[in-house]
């Protein structure tokens, strides 16, 4: 076999649902297989002045083939 490295995006409107589905990713894959966890917060102004969140991250870790 042979370890390959892989990423998993997140993008969500509610910090919340971020949290729910990061926790069900983690849960899983092995925590000794997680490199890292990118985070990030994004804020604009749509079209008709309303104001938008997105909350992104990006997991990165080891599998195994």
């Amino acid at each position: 076999g042979f370890i390959m490295l892989c990423v998993e995006i997140f993008d969500e409107q509610h910090e919340k649902d971020l949290q729910i589905n990061i926790n069900k990713f983690l849960s899983e894959i092995n925590e000794n297989d997680i490199i890292d966890i990118k985070y990030s917060i994004n804020a604009f102004v749509s079209s008709n002045g309303e104001q938008i969140y997105c909350y992104s991250a990006l997991i990165i870790y080891r599998i195994y083939k």
